[in-house]
């Protein structure tokens, strides 16, 4: 998919992605406040003005005496330097070694055969010079609040002496003395915890835009469209139906209840695209299929032949997927007969039918997996079986293996109308897209358009719950066998409770319906 920036979009993700932004914030906040209130010790700060003066000391003369305020200008850079030297801070060292106990210079300073390290103690001194002045400032920061203030206090004592031995020119005095503070310069809790979670949230932001932005997942049919100039079928909503234990069948029907409306309509909406993109062919023949499998083209192909049947049409649903065929769990008939013993010649074609499933819906299963499934699809036996069957059926659907699996669904490149290729939103890379079109494209096979399948749409401020398609699940291990045993769905009593419970309900709504018009007839 094309990288670009696209500012509208940018900020929708970012909007959409609210409550990881908020999360990370509170998360960096709260990391930062605690950080600072746990780990981080606190300082105390000191500070210390002093004046710079200067004069020559060689020459009494008024006559050579310098510009004071010039010259203290000019001497403020050289006393910065000779007030952080080894010398001073040693000196200084000794007096606070003389004032306070072991415990609190270790607790501040690297000590060294009981002398304070001058880094160790350079590193708590800050000296600066405000602009057009002669002052330095002087600020010591230490653990204790005593330490700082002898800190400055200290070196206001040892400073002019080096200074006129250092340089021999002009005076430094203090202005006044510092005074102890004993109220914490750090941490500075409420703006650690301010910039921790700023930091967390840009972040947050960052990684979101980069996922996005590396993310080659399909999530636009304007970019499918555009690219493979075909027709986008529909798109269906993310939905999930509850079940009452874990071992429920997680396909969902059109027709089962709790349904969103708006996945109802999307189905809708499909099926008029459909017979639109049927209406040039006179064979109404069609596959669906996907790139690669858990994309729910199973499901997909089950409710596109419910919502045709629903419109009026005789509709056939073919499981063609000879090597993990589903749909017979889907709508609950029996798999001892379906399209492999049919192509097979093993039962007759009517046999290997299950009629009536629903209203204008019948549904031929795959039947026992064959060990040549792609050589059964591809022979002539079964375009004569597609052959008789267009004859009876208004629109056959096939529901296929996956294209970039097997070639199974090329093989009916020739008896079909065409093939709809079910694409997952934030799953089907665009490779997996292209390499299928490659395929398709190869075997000379009439593309129909897509479906966008699981697509995550905003309600009342919320995601629809994720409905995942884990059922589809192709292995080393797949593909038993012709002789394989029949699934467990396969018992003597046909249908399912489930199409029973179904079917008795049609019957109901269909005799209290005859009811009504004999009282009525009755009536008149």
């Amino acid at each position: 998919m094309e990288n670009y920036i696209d500012l509208k979009s940018l900020f929708s993700l970012i909007i959409n992605k609210w409550w990881i932004i908020i999360l990370a914030a509170l998360v960096g906040g709260g990391a930062a406040f605690g950080f600072s209130k746990l780990c981080m010790p606190l300082k105390y700060s000191s500070e210390l003005a002093m004046y710079v003066q200067s004069y020559t000391t060689f020459n009494e003369n008024p006559e050579h005496n310098y510009n004071n305020i010039n010259n203290s200008k000019q001497l403020i850079n050289t006393y910065e330097k000779v007030l952080v030297d080894n010398a001073v801070l040693n000196d200084i060292g000794e007096k606070l070694t003389e004032t306070f106990d072991e415990g609190v210079i270790a607790d501040s300073f690297a000590v060294s055969d009981g002398r304070i390290s001058p880094a160790s103690l350079r590193s708590c001194i800050t000296i600066t010079s405000p602009t057009d002045t002669s002052v330095l400032n002087m600020t010591a920061v230490t653990k204790n609040p005593e330490l700082s203030a002898a800190i400055c206090n200290n070196m206001a004592l040892v400073a002019p002496d080096y200074i006129q031995r250092a340089v021999g020119v002009g005076e430094i005095n203090a202005i006044d003395t510092a005074k102890v503070q004993y109220n914490p310069v750090s941490p500075n809790v409420k703006k650690n915890t301010a910039l921790g979670a700023f930091a967390a949230a840009f972040l947050a932001v960052v990684i979101i835009i980069l996922i996005d932005f590396f993310d080659n997942t399909v999530k636009e049919t304007e970019w499918l469209s555009e690219k493979y100039k075909k027709a986008i079928i529909g798109e269906i909503q993310q939905f999930e139906q509850e079940k009452k234990n874990d071992k429920a069948d997680k396909h969902i029907r059109l027709t089962d209840k709790d349904v969103p409306f708006a996945v109802v309509e999307s189905y809708k909406s499909i099926r008029t695209n459909v017979n639109f993109a049927l209406s040039p062919f006179e064979k109404k023949v069609f596959t669906v299929s996907s790139t690669s499998p858990a994309e729910g083209k199973s499901t997909t192909s089950a409710n596109i032949a419910i919502a045709l049947a629903q419109g009026g049409s005789k509709v056939l649903l073919i499981d063609g997927d000879l090597r993990k065929s589903v749909q017979h769990k889907i709508f609950g008939v029996r798999n001892r007969k379906g399209l492999s013993t049919a192509i097979g010649k093993m039962a007759d074609i009517d046999e290997c039918i299950a009629k009536d499933v629903m209203e204008n819906l019948d549904v031929m299963p795959a039947g026992p997996i064959p060990p040549n499934p792609s050589e059964l699809l591809a022979s002539e036996n079964m375009t004569s079986i597609l052959e008789k069957l267009s004859e009876r059926y208004s629109i056959i659907i096939i529901d296929t293996p996956p294209v970039n699996v097997v070639t199974d669904s090329m093989e009916l490149a020739r008896n079909v109308s065409g093939t709809i290729m079910v694409i997952r939103y934030g799953d089907t890379t665009t490779d997996d897209v292209d390499e299928a079109m490659k395929k398709i494209e190869f075997s000379k096979m009439n593309m129909l358009g897509f479906i966008l399948n699981g697509v995550k749409t905003k309600h009342k401020g919320k995601y629809y719950s994720k409905y995942k398609y884990k059922y589809y699940k192709y292995d080393k291990g797949y593909g038993y066998g012709y002789g394989s045993k029949p699934d467990e769905t396969d018992d003597e009593e046909g249908d399912s409770q489930e199409i029973k419970k179904e079917n008795r309900k049609t019957n109901t709504n269909k005799g209290n319906q005859n009811n009504k018009s004999k009282k009525k007839k009755g009536g008149k």
